[in-house]
């Protein structure tokens, strides 16, 4: 099914050079199929360097959590969620903890989904699907059980739940620069009216330019980004207690609840070390 005599990308278990990350990308390119799955391994903080696909890919993290940047923003894809990365859509991987990683390439015109990368929750049905598929041969017979499974995959691919675990960033130097400092230092009861000040303009234009930029109000930004600094920790097995109070919540019952407004269950569900892969 492939042309390349390269061997499979099993994952980087340290900064990868140049040509083994070029030598990857030219093997995902080569493989042959409207749906290719693939399983791949990431050693805890390998950064994956910027590089795009023709196809476009859907990064499940089974163990770990991984934060994917484009030039549009950032996305955080904890255990049980997946990101879909659109074909041509430039991007880098930062795995936090080691990751073990299924990805399933879908070639253009395969599913329809809206513009942009999106994360979604991978239901037990669409779980089940991925880690069957990343075991199958390279080719199979019309009407077998493995062609039956990659429609599957077609199938649900569209009715994935989306998740707001995306975090735009505005493209005005000073907007982002406070943006920058929040996600270094979340700041439950940063307001409107103290950015406004920062940036010497009133808040109906800094409402209309932030809204313009990132196509978020500023408290659910804020409330993303706090996200975006709890997770990692909570997936480590550090206290809700610890990180809620580390993140300046006033309670564990006021940061619980906006997490699982947000994600749809409580922060205990994180509270446990990524088994080894």
């Amino acid at each position: 099914m492939c042309d390349s005599q390269l061997p499979p990308p099993l994952g980087y278990d340290g900064p990868p050079s140049s040509d083994q990350h070029l030598r990857r990308i030219e093997w995902v390119e080569a493989l042959e199929g409207a749906i290719v799955p693939l399983a791949s391994d990431y050693a805890d903080r390998v950064v994956v360097p910027p590089h795009r696909h023709k196809r476009s890919q859907l990064l499940y993290a089974l163990t770990g959590i991984i934060t994917v940047t484009t030039e549009a923003g950032r996305w955080m894809v904890p255990p049980d969620h997946a990101l879909w990365v659109p074909a041509g859509m430039e991007h880098s991987v930062a795995p936090h903890g080691r990751v073990r990683m299924h990805s399933i390439y879908v070639s253009p015109g395969t599913v329809t989904l809206p513009p942009g990368c999106r994360v979604v929750e991978v239901t037990p049905l669409m779980h089940g699907l991925i880690v069957e598929a990343v075991k199958l041969p390279r080719q199979w017979p019309v009407g077998s059980r493995a062609e039956k499974i990659m429609a599957l995959v077609a199938e649900e691919l569209p009715l994935l739940p989306e998740r707001p675990l995306g975090l735009p960033m505005p493209a005005d130097e000073r907007l982002a620069a406070l943006c920058r400092d929040f996600i270094a230092t979340p700041d439950p009861h940063a307001t409107i009216d103290d950015w406004a000040k920062r940036l010497a303009t009133s808040r109906r234009s800094f409402t209309r330019m932030f809204r313009q930029q990132t196509g978020l109000g500023l408290a659910a930004w804020r409330q993303q980004a706090t996200l975006f600094a709890a997770l990692p920790r909570l997936a480590a097995g550090e206290a809700v207690t610890s990180v809620a109070i580390d993140l300046g919540y006033d309670s564990v019952a006021a940061f619980t609840t906006m997490f699982k407004r947000l994600l749809g269950a409580p922060p205990s569900r994180y509270l446990r070390q990524s088994p080894a892969p």
